[in-house]
């Protein structure tokens, strides 16, 4: 391990899957962000582009919560663990995005859950996105100031 100034520094990477290991898939998307979940048969581990999601979300508590709550739905929480590929948005927008993977991905594994994850909404996508800005404005929907004189 390399050090700084006499400290220890770790570094925790993913775990490579083997081969022959059986993963569930699901994609997600919200806003720019998409998200391309696997769940392995694991402990409740999470990693996301290769790091932990404590460690990705940079002790954002809440992100974390929102990744995992389909499993907490459906109490598979210690059952699987999550490896994600994230790209394009923000923080908020990559999370919401894990989400419905992580949810699409359970009905992968078991379409029985389906039923049960839709009434809570988590297989609903997102629709609102960033509206393009208009011509004549200055962003969106943002006209100039009026001036009478």
């Amino acid at each position: 391990m390399p050090s700084e100034g006499g400290a220890v520094v770790e570094t925790r990477v993913a775990p490579q899957p083997t081969a022959k290991e059986r993963y569930f898939y699901g994609l997600g998307r919200r806003k720019t962000a998409v998200a391309r979940v696997r769940l392995y048969p694991g402990t409740g581990r999470v990693f996301v582009n290769g790091k932990n999601a404590d460690e990705y979300f940079g002790g954002r508590d809440l992100y974390r919560v929102m990744i995992t709550e389909p499993l907490r739905l459906v109490n598979l929480l210690d059952r699987f663990d999550i490896r994600v590929r994230a790209v394009g948005g923000g923080l908020s927008g990559q999370a919401g995005a894990i989400r419905l993977g992580v949810a699409r991905a359970l009905v992968a594994y078991n379409p029985e859950l389906r039923p049960v994850l839709k009434r809570a909404g988590f297989l609903t996508r997102d629709p609102r996105v960033k509206e393009r800005k208009k011509p004549g404005l200055k962003r969106a929907r943002k006209a100039p100031q009026y001036t009478k004189r």
